[in-house]
């Protein structure tokens, strides 16, 4: 049975593989299955099933470890990147520029807390750094502290760094939601009243629509198409008209309107009012007027590469084929065709035109769903490679006695943020379907934890018995204090509705679970999931900056 023993307890290719799937399974088996009032700690069982795999002899070879964490660090920064990418820039816009702030403040007083509690306590600031990524439950964080921790000390044991994170954690994830309960106890929030507070109120995202008007308006009589923005000044998209002599066609841009007519507007349902100006809403039967012209209304989309980047009006799709394309939908988020809009990958447009124009068009654009399924390895690896070389680059900073890295984490997140936001300007195909990112994503956690893991276990328990139950505390004051006092701050100056307000204080710590507890506050509005999403990515960025800063400022 030597054999079993040295897949166990042995070295090498084969039981470093054995180890880290077995620690893997079972952390995601326990992930799934193990629940308090629909709360879970998820994948980072992975973490405490490799802490005792190790803790019970199962190691892994130093250089496996290393490699596992780095790669499993990089490849999920990377998918995270990717994806909140094309919105990073515009979250800053309107009502994001102040969640953005609220949640910079959360990230920089658990930065705060954390340091005060080691000039308090004692405590190392590897240790506290780890506690506070644990606070917080940001695991990104984590590796980029490690990293940087190895490239500043690569003598030194970087393992306490992940016993104070595997100590915070769990009272982290169920804090996190304690918060949301504490604030609303505290403002003695309603939630019944709450939703009628916000029922009204639709934000400020872009929803797209389209309103069939008869043109009233004197205004409009013998206005072109194209000046209408002119008479308006909102972006209007007309995709049909039917004149006062019952004839139905597709305008262009030098099309001229006329009072009576019957016009179909597709624009941000924001512009209704601006839209009624015109003339009043009439319903237009248009498919029993289609009977001679055969128009169409149908879903193209885009699987051709040499169109990812490309602006709308530089492809003269009405010219060539006498089609228009009134509404672009990308991730879920349907956006308004305007000819400045650039097309992505997997973009789905909805165009209307004659059948046998939106046939060649769907050719033009590929409208294969099968293209989209292969992953761009190409770009994955490319963008892989260029923020290996950011991470590692050497910045001299002055104060800092040796030059300052952003390391793996921190130069991989920076690549992949600006290739998703502006990679179709240079046409990258940076596009991968949500199952694909999800995958390279969960694999790379996956093997981070479990690298961790088997790092940490050997002195874990030692740690654990000899005082490391403290930091426990020590996380609870991390993750509850910043929050409250931010929510507090949101609440009550800045008047925000407690569901944004719940999305703004998980997605500063960027917890899912606390998501989760959110949006199932509500069933008729999704402002927690916008607040989330909106704030998530720069919070991503500034925990993986934070980290690497907390050692290089003070250790």
């Amino acid at each position: 049975m030597d054999w079993l023993s040295n897949l166990f307890f042995g070295t090498g290719i084969a039981h470093s593989v054995f180890v880290l799937a077995i620690a893997i399974a079972a952390g995601i088996f326990l992930g799934a299955k193990l629940k308090f009032k629909g709360i879970t700690l998820g994948i980072t069982w992975i973490l405490f099933c490799a802490i005792a795999c190790s803790h019970f002899g199962m190691r892994l070879d130093p250089l496996v470890e290393s490699f596992a964490k780095d790669l499993g660090l990089i490849l999920f920064v990377y998918s995270i990147g990717l994806q909140v990418g094309p919105s990073f820039f515009s979250s800053f816009g309107k009502g994001g520029l102040s969640l953005n702030l609220l949640a910079a403040g959360i990230v920089l007083l658990s930065c705060v807390t954390a340091y005060a509690i080691h000039l308090i306590s004692g405590e190392s600031i590897a240790t506290m750094t780890g506690v506070l990524f644990g606070a917080v439950t940001n695991t990104p964080g984590l590796g980029a502290a490690q990293q940087t921790f190895v490239d500043m000390y690569p003598n030194e044991d970087a393992s306490v760094l992940a016993s104070g994170y595997a100590m915070a954690y769990p009272l982290g994830v169920v804090g996190i939601i304690f918060s949301l309960l504490l604030l609303r106890w505290i403002f003695r929030i309603q939630l019944d009243k709450e939703e009628s507070r916000v029922k009204d109120d639709k934000g400020e995202e872009q929803q797209v629509a389209h309103y069939d008007i008869e043109l009233m308006n004197p205004q409009v009589e013998g206005i072109r198409v194209r000046d209408l923005k002119l008479l308006t000044h909102v972006t209007l998209v007309v995709s049909r008209l039917l004149d006062k002599e019952g004839n139905e066609y597709m305008p262009d841009a030098d099309t001229v309107l006329h009072v009576g007519d019957h016009v179909r507007f597709v624009t941000d349902q924001r512009n209704e009012k601006t839209v009624l100006l015109l003339g009043p809403k009439k319903e237009v039967q248009w498919e029993e007027k289609e009977k001679n012209i055969h128009l169409v209304s149908r879903h193209i989309i885009v699987t051709k590469p040499k169109y990812n980047g490309r602006k709308i009006m530089d492809l003269k799709i009405r010219d060539a084929f006498n089609i228009t394309i009134t509404r672009v939908r990308r991730a879920g988020i349907e956006l308004l065709a305007t000819p400045e809009l650039r097309l992505q990958m997997g973009d789905r447009l909805t165009v209307v035109g004659e059948q046998a124009a939106v046939d060649k068009i769907a050719e033009k654009f590929g409208n294969s769903t099968k293209k989209l399924d292969a992953p761009n390895l190409a770009s994955l690896f490319f963008g892989i490679v260029l923020g290996v070389a950011l991470g590692t680059l050497p910045i001299a900073l002055p104060g800092l006695g040796q030059p300052f890295k952003l390391g793996l984490a921190g130069g991989s997140l920076i690549i992949a943020i600006l290739m998703g936001a502006f990679g179709t300007k240079w046409h990258l195909v940076t596009y991968t379907t949500t199952s694909a990112n999800l995958m390279i994503r969960e694999i790379g956690i996956a093997l981070f934890l479990a690298a961790v893991g088997f790092g940490a276990g050997g002195s874990f328990v030692d740690t654990l018995v000899s005082g490391g139950y403290v930091w426990i505390g020590y996380g609870v004051i991390i993750t509850l204090l910043p929050l409250l006092l931010i929510g507090i701050i949101g609440r009550k100056w800045l008047k925000l509705d407690y569901f944004t307000l719940m999305g703004l204080m998980a997605g500063s710590t960027t917890d899912p679970p606390a998501l989760a507890y959110a949006t199932s506050q509500s069933s008729s509005n999704d402002r927690a999931a916008v607040a989330y999403s909106t704030v998530y990515p720069l919070t991503m960025f500034l925990r993986v900056l934070t980290g690497q800063l907390m050692i290089l400022l003070f250790l």
